[in-house]
């Protein structure tokens, strides 16, 4: 290995020259910045927003196919697809002719439509459950998932992996802190211990998760077929069948939420891999970027459940929102389901994804770098680790956060998109070779850059 230099330049050197470089090249952007903190909290309308390793956020003025354009007229291949809603492309006809023709004749009435017996139909054939309710987002989905599991089984207790996602589920926000279970860091205005009602385990840990269901008082274990919001960790072989037994043998009740890895397949992580949930939940893409999700049952649980509320009695169940199952959120899940997701688009997202994922690890061979990466259909992640984690505890000990933000700033000045968080990229129908062509080139220049650093 050639020595460096005394004075080479180190990642901080690195992540500011890219920094000045975005800050000239983005001038409406940073001025809108600036005028957006006067109004909006935090600067922008949601926090999340300003999650961006730039200086400031970049400011979109639109979205087609797979690309997007900002305030400064920079075009971006965009692999981050909102982080999901999108991932089946920007300004979809189909969904946007379904939207247009329904507020034209209604957003929303507190009553069905006809079509919704339709969507009730689509979803049953393409992710074998047979009953099924609507909600605003998959955070509320799953609280009616964890508040049904709770009144069917007369049980206190959840179950979630380290490291999980499930949306704003207060439930889910519990974490290990040196093997012991803890709130998440920052929580906000939490007044109840959650830890009282939320055991959290290791992702993988079989071990783990059969002694937390061992008291016998766990309503449900909520999980993510793939983990995705700590980083991408896949389950090892046998989990999933290992995890059915174990809570059907606990009396305890299995909630998939596949918000993230329908990028799996057209029937999601679920049909994919013969998965059996009692409670199946999905988000974001449903509806093709309108705030919608859906949650569905087996026939046997719904039996259940209507015994359960017939024990409640009447009254306010504290499931539902007025938005939920909203005309204008049914017709873009119709569209979505009918003409968007279909089993052509996913051959397409599927062949890209395995474009990207070759071009990478031909990278990482390339540069020696330790690295890897690992995916769930269409959605890739690039891992600064190898080989990849197994649970959340030694993902985040690998997460090394200057070089990720360096990473992603680098991408955004070379016209490239990703998830703010970690490195997670999802590939689209409409996203074109070039264009995983150019995330791979970018990648490598990257990489690039850091051997000629210094420490």
């Amino acid at each position: 290995m050639t020595p460096k230099p005394a004075n080479a330049p180190i990642l901080a050197d690195l992540i500011q020259d890219e920094a000045r470089r975005f800050v000239a090249e983005h001038p409406r952007s940073c001025a809108l910045s600036r005028q957006s903190a006067d109004v909006w909290r935090g600067g922008a309308p949601m926090h999340w927003m300003t999650d961006w390793a730039s200086p400031c956020p970049i400011f979109a003025a639109q979205g087609v196919g797979a690309q997007v354009t900002d305030v400064d007229g920079k075009l971006y291949d965009d692999f981050c697809l909102a982080d999901t809603p999108a991932m089946f492309g920007h300004g979809q006809e189909a969904v946007a002719r379904a939207i247009a023709d329904q507020a034209r004749r209604g957003a929303g009435f507190m009553l069905p439509t006809a079509g919704a017996v339709l969507v009730g139909r689509l979803l049953a054939e393409r992710f074998g459950v047979p009953l099924w309710q609507t909600a605003t987002t998959a955070s509320d989905a799953n609280r009616a998932a964890i508040r049904w599991a709770r009144a069917v089984t007369g049980r206190p207790v959840i179950v979630v992996f380290d490291g999980c996602y499930h949306g704003m589920v207060e439930d889910a926000f519990v974490v290990l802190k040196d093997g012991e279970a803890a709130m998440k860091p920052g929580l906000v205005g939490q007044v109840h211990d959650l830890t009282a009602t939320t055991r959290v385990v290791p992702f993988n840990d079989l071990a783990a998760l059969e002694a937390a269901l061992a008291p016998g008082d766990v309503a449900a274990v909520l999980a993510e077929p793939v983990m995705t919001n700590c980083g991408m960790i896949l389950p090892d072989e046998g989990f999933h069948q290992a995890l059915r037994a174990l809570t059907r043998a606990a009396g305890t009740l299995l909630v998939i939420d596949e918000t993230h890895t329908i990028s799996t397949g057209p029937g999601g992580y679920t049909r994919a891999h013969g998965l059996e949930p009692d409670i199946f939940v999905l988000g974001k893409a449903i509806a093709g970027g309108v705030p919608a999700a859906v949650w569905g049952v087996t026939a046997a649980l719904s039996e259940r459940m209507d015994r359960a509320a017939a024990r409640i009695g009447p009254g306010q169940s504290g499931v539902g929102t007025t938005l939920s199952g909203n005309a204008l959120a049914l017709a873009a899940m119709r569209a979505m389901l009918s003409e968007v997701m279909t089993d052509q688009a996913y051959e397409r997202m599927l062949a890209g994804a395995g474009r990207l994922v070759a071009g990478l690890r031909a990278v990482i061979a390339a540069r020696a770098a330790p690295w890897s990466v690992v995916h769930v259909g269409a959605r890739v992640e690039l891992v600064l680790a190898d080989p990849p984690p197994r649970n959340a505890a030694e993902m985040r000990a690998a997460l090394d956060e200057d070089r990720l933000r360096a990473l992603h700033l680098w991408l955004i000045n070379r016209g490239v998109l990703i998830a703010p968080f970690h490195n997670m990229m999802l590939v689209s129908p409409v996203t074109e070779d070039a264009a995983i062509d150019r995330l791979v080139a970018a990648v490598d220049g990257f990489a690039g850059a850091l051997e000629g650093l210094g420490t």
